[in-house]
């Protein structure tokens, strides 16, 4: 049997066919993509400076629901369907980052794709953070 534990924040609707975060002993947590989904799953904006935001904020939950901190994430892998309205954007989603992450950068991986899982979603950020 598996040490491994799903992680779902309290208020969220339960996902179907992953979840939204997996901690292994207490110690690493994978962090499923995360769009743009409010708790009922809603996409929040069609705006792709608050989307990010959102997908942020998602992150920060998950791992806050396995007991740690936007801090004990170390790596972050940021998906995008249009690669230059990101750069585009790169001061405004600065200001954004701080307001959930703060001064701490983990390793971070930027990725165009052509689609995400859904249609309306500009933005998907998975990650891995090291609980407490």
């Amino acid at each position: 049997m598996s040490d491994a534990r799903p992680i779902q924040p309290a208020d969220w609707a339960a996902p179907r066919g992953y979840v939204n975060g997996m901690a292994k002993r207490g110690e690493l947590l994978a962090i499923a993509g995360q769009i743009a989904w409010d708790a009922q799953q809603r996409i929040v904006s069609d705006e792709l400076d608050a989307q990010f935001g959102q997908c942020l904020a998602n992150v920060v939950a998950v791992v806050e629901a396995a007991g740690g901190h936007a801090s004990d994430v170390i790596s972050l892998t940021v998906f995008v369907t249009d690669k230059q309205r990101y750069l585009a954007a790169t001061k405004a989603l600065s200001s954004i980052w701080r307001t959930h992450f703060g001064r701490h950068y983990p390793a971070m991986a930027l990725v165009e794709v052509s689609a995400l899982v859904e249609d309306r979603a500009l933005v998907e950020i998975q990650g891995l953070a090291v609980l407490p």
